[in-house]
């Protein structure tokens, strides 16, 4: 990578621009109360002080509206509703359609249905938050100064401890993604566990990804070493290079263009080349606060170049919409492909 630039200490991805506009009908209390903390949250980020103050009043109304906000703050973020939004879509077709009805449908409503039936957040990710030192949110980049003058840079949606000492240079990657540039000491190898691999340098810059149960390595200066925690397997990479490391072990070392891609976030950047819909739109997710959602199959194996900004996810969903001439719904914190 060339011409980088050292981000902010906090960079924040903004989210869809949406009016404030708390939901009102007539629903059993919990589900009012849960449709409302949803239409709060679907706004939280484009709230004035007069909506800031607005919503304050409501939440201290009562301990029933404070509960339903954390719930629905907390089950947001949840993979299983990736499901449950599509489900969401269809019954909005079919709710919009021309007809008369006595009972107005709202999305927020449905929607809050869905949070009740996910429910708050798991137990292991609560515990991932309390061993992390760093957390970003989504959307999010922060960049670090650690206490032997290493940098490093978490990209979003990451959570990542480190302990540095006279002895040791330990940093532990819990999820996500973080850019490390090293700074030399032969006396103390800097490590990074990530999962299913451990990464020793003495000075370097690099990438580590990891999510899931699959940890990537892409290396853009220097040389690092790394062995699986489970066999205790060892590949050394250079500068270019990268490697995914899974239960089963290494995959097949790549050189060259795809390193540079996978360093793209790096420099802010999104950078795809003849890619799938499906595997842009699985990555596009992780910078939109909000859903994401594809429900035409035709458009998971269409193939798509492009290089995008990260600060701009709802850009990339209309460009994607764009080349491969799909529509785009754009509602409050969800988008969807069709």
């Amino acid at each position: 990578m060339t011409d980088y630039r050292w981000p902010p200490a906090s960079t924040k991805i903004p989210g869809p621009n949406a009016e404030d506009r708390p939901v009102t009908d007539s629903a059993p209390p919990e589900d009012q109360q849960m449709a409302e903390a949803l239409d709060w949250l679907m706004h939280e980020d484009d709230m004035d002080a007069a909506a800031r103050e607005r919503f304050d009043a409501w939440l201290n109304a009562s301990e029933g509206n404070a509960r339903a906000y954390r719930r629905v703050r907390s089950a947001w973020q949840s993979p299983l509703l990736t499901s449950a939004a599509a489900r969401l879509e269809r019954e909005l077709i079919q709710k919009t359609a021309p007809r008369r009805s006595r009972h107005p449908w709202r999305p927020a409503v449905a929607a809050a249905a869905i949070v009740l039936a996910v429910g708050v957040v798991v137990q292991s990710d609560l515990l991932l938050r309390l061993r992390a030192d760093h957390l970003t949110a989504v959307g999010e980049r922060q960049s670090l100064n650690l206490a032997d003058g290493s940098k490093v840079l978490l990209n979003t949606d990451t959570a990542l401890s480190s302990s540095i000492n006279d002895q040791q240079r330990v940093a532990r990657l819990y999820r996500g993604e973080a850019y490390f540039d090293v700074a030399h000491d032969r006396s103390r190898p800097f490590e990074v566990e990530a999962g299913p691999v451990q990464v020793t340098v003495r000075g370097t810059a690099f990438a580590v990804r990891y999510l899931g149960n699959e940890a990537e390595v892409s290396v853009q200066r220097g040389e690092v070493d790394l062995r699986t925690r489970l066999d205790d397997a060892r590949v050394s990479l250079g500068a270019g290079d990268s490697i995914r490391v899974g239960p089963q072990g290494f995959g097949e070392r790549q050189h060259g263009g795809d390193s540079q891609s996978q360093l793209a976030w790096v420099q802010g950047r999104m950078v795809f080349e003849n890619c799938p819909v499906s595997q842009v739109l699985a990555e596009l997710r992780r910078y939109y606060p909000g859903w994401i959602v594809n429900t035409n199959e035709r458009l998971d194996n269409v193939s798509v170049t492009g290089n995008w900004r990260l600060d701009d996810p709802l850009g990339v969903a209309r460009s994607l919409a764009q080349i491969t001439s799909a529509q785009l719904r754009e509602y409050p914190k969800l988008l969807i492909l069709n």
